[in-house]
């Protein structure tokens, strides 16, 4: 067990570190930057600072984006790793992309694909056995996942992907858990937010895309104990679902009301999950920002610091993604809540 003072003096440097990589960040004004790029080639150079690669537009924006999340996930696995014992609740955090990673190679293996598929790179914090690819009994075994023993059918694997994200969405629950009291109490909030919005909004799509029934979305819920609207975390979907989402003023009395997307009189207004989703990014990278320098050398500085560069790794997709299909920049960040 590592003593206080190791981690004490381990805390430090983290946040040093940290702020040290904030500070050069797209993050709050500095975003903007990203969004006055006018190419993908130009985006890669005031994101890197190295020479653009030779490719067409169209690759080098894929490019982009897979080295910009490699970059942010071996940023986040460098801070991690100045602890001897890392906490739970930053550990669950990084192998959220754990899980997707098993998702990709499950597809994969649906598709008979020979190769396993580009994976993020957790570095020494991976629980999965990748270098038994491809039996997925082996790659599963003595994890958290080892139940995830058999290639599924197309019609299983929707239920399956369910069943995983629900295991992930309680394990950073519980890890929030293991915080030491004294100090469990900001992240625990910015936790409980996010996953409370997960439910949110995994229910508002299947309502407003597939119409689907209250009845068959509360069973599709992660709830903390039971479906109900009184559950932790289940609870403000289940409430939402009594809502019209062709009707504002039904939505006048929900948690998240400052979410939805501006109704405007004498026009038809519907519910629009994207706009929430994002409106609820941004509430939750500012709370972070504002957490990140209140509770400096406790474990809420890689929960936070986490966060804020996943919403900045949210950005640099936009702004490529933008870039390729020529959408009008202004147009992308009034949709981020961005202002000159």
């Amino acid at each position: 067990m590592v003593s206080d003072m190791d981690k004490s003096g381990a805390g430090a440097y983290v946040y040093a570190k940290a702020s040290g990589m904030l500070a050069k960040s797209f993050v709050g004004d500095r975003a903007l930057h990203l969004f006055e790029a006018k190419s993908i080639s130009e985006l890669w150079t005031l994101i890197f600072k190295t020479e653009v690669p030779m490719m067409p537009e169209v690759l080098l924006a894929k490019k982009l984006e897979v080295e910009a999340e490699r970059k942010f996930l071996s940023d986040f696995t460098m801070l991690l790793g100045c602890y001897s014992n890392p906490e739970p609740v930053s550990l669950a955090l990084l192998q959220g992309y754990e899980y997707t990673n098993l998702k990709d190679i499950v597809h994969a293996l649906i598709e008979n694909k020979t190769q396993i598929p580009d994976l993020a790179d957790l570095k020494n914090f991976s629980f999965l056995h990748y270098d038994r690819w491809p039996k997925l009994a082996e790659i599963t075994a003595d994890t958290p996942l080892a139940w995830y023993d058999k290639i599924p059918s197309r019609n299983e694997q929707k239920d399956i992907d369910h069943k995983l994200d629900a295991q992930y969405m309680l394990s950073l629950w519980n890890s929030v858990k293991k915080i030491p009291a004294g100090e469990r109490q900001p992240v625990e909030k910015l936790i409980k937010d996010e996953l409370i919005m997960q439910n949110c909004l995994w229910a508002l799509r299947l309502k407003v895309y597939y119409g689907m029934t209250k009845e068959e979305i509360i069973p599709l819920l992660v709830p903390l104990f039971d479906s109900s609207e009184n559950d932790l975390l289940a609870g403000e979907a289940v409430k939402l679902l009594d809502y019209e989402i062709d009707n504002h003023d039904h939505w006048a009395d929900w948690k998240y009301s400052s979410y939805l997307n501006p109704y405007v009189p004498d026009e038809i207004w519907n519910l629009d999950p994207r706009y929430v989703q994002q409106k609820a990014k941004i509430a939750q990278t500012k709370a972070a920002l504002k957490l990140f320098h209140q509770h400096p050398f406790t474990d809420c500085v890689l929960v936070t610091w986490f966060k804020i560069k996943q919403y900045e790794l949210d950005c640099i997709r936009t702004a490529a993604e933008g870039l390729c299909l020529s959408v009008e920049q202004s147009d992308i960040k009034n949709f981020l809540g961005m202002e000159d």
